[in-house]
C-alpha cells in the first residue's frame, strides 16, 4: 500500500515590534484547496506562537526580549509536523531560556494530534515509549538530574524521517548545559500500537 500526497505550501511571516524586543518568525500554510482546513491549521500555529510568548513572560516583564523561529520536520503523506522555538532573555538574567513546542497536523482535516491520539486505546504507550527512552539514556550516556520517571501522557513530540521524536524542555530531565534531550523512535518499532490512520500510521506505510 502506498500513500501519496503533495506537501503543503508554507511561507514565513514575522511578528516584529518597533524596538525589536520581539522578533518572531512563524510558518503560514497557503494555497490549500480547502480554505477552512487551511484556516484551522494556521489558527492553531499562531495560537501556539502567542502562547509561548505569554508563557515566557514577555508581557509580565517589559525588559524581556524574544527571538523566535520554526522548523518543518515533516511535510509529506498528508502530515505536517513542525516545531516553534523561542529564545527569551530578561535583562540582568544569568542567561536566556529557549522553549520548543511542536504541532503535528493531518492536513486533510486540519486536526492537531496530541501524543495519546497517535496510539491505540489501551496500548500503554506511555510505558512502551518510556522504556525505550530509558534504554537510550543509558546507551547514549545522557546525564539526568534524577532517575528518569518516564514521559508524560502529553509529552512534547514531533515526527521526522519515519521517527517519532520525543523530547523534553530544558531542565526537565537534564542539566541546562546538555541542551534539549531528543529521543528518536523508529515507527516500525512501535507499529503494533500505532492508531490506524493517525499521522504515525501514515509515516509507517511503505511506498
Amino acid at each position: 500500500m502506498s500513500f501519496i500526497q503533495n506537501p503543503v505550501q508554507i511561507i514565513t511571516r514575522k511578528i516584529v515590534t518597533p524596538n525589536q524586543d520581539l522578533d518572531i518568525a512563524y510558518p503560514v500554510v497557503v494555497g490549500m484547496a480547502n480554505q477552512a482546513v487551511q484556516h484551522r491549521i494556521n489558527y492553531q500555529i499562531l495560537a501556539l506562537v502567542h502562547k509561548v510568548i505569554v508563557d515566557q513572560g514577555y508581557y509580565r516583564e517589559p525588559r524581556t526580549t524574544i527571538q523566535g523561529w520554526y522548523e518543518i520536520k515533516t511535510n509529506e503523506r498528508g502530515v505536517l509536523s513542525l516545531s516553534i522555538g523561542n529564545y527569551a532573555y530578561t535583562y540582568m538574567a544569568a542567561h536566556g531560556l529557549t522553549v520548543i513546542k511542536s504541532l503535528t497536523f493531518d492536513v486533510q482535516s486540519g486536526k492537531n494530534y496530541e501524543l495519546n491520539e497517535l496510539f491505540k486505546p489501551g496500548s500503554d504507550y506511555v510505558k512502551v515509549l518510556s522504556d525505550m527512552i530509558r534504554i537510550q539514556i543509558k546507551e547514549r550516556d545522557i546525564p539526568v538530574l534524577d532517575d528518569f520517571q518516564g514521559i508524560a501522557p502529553d509529552q512534547d513530540y514531533y515526527i521526522a524521517d519515519k521517527c517519532l521524536v520525543i523530547y523534553f524542555q530544558l531542565y526537565d530531565i537534564t542539566p541546562y548545559v546538555f541542551g534539549f534531550p531528543f529521543f528518536p523512535i523508529c515507527v516500525y518499532k512501535i507499529q503494533d500500537i500505532i492508531r490506524e490512520n493517525s499521522p504515525l500510521d501514515k509515516m509507517a506505510i511503505n511506498s
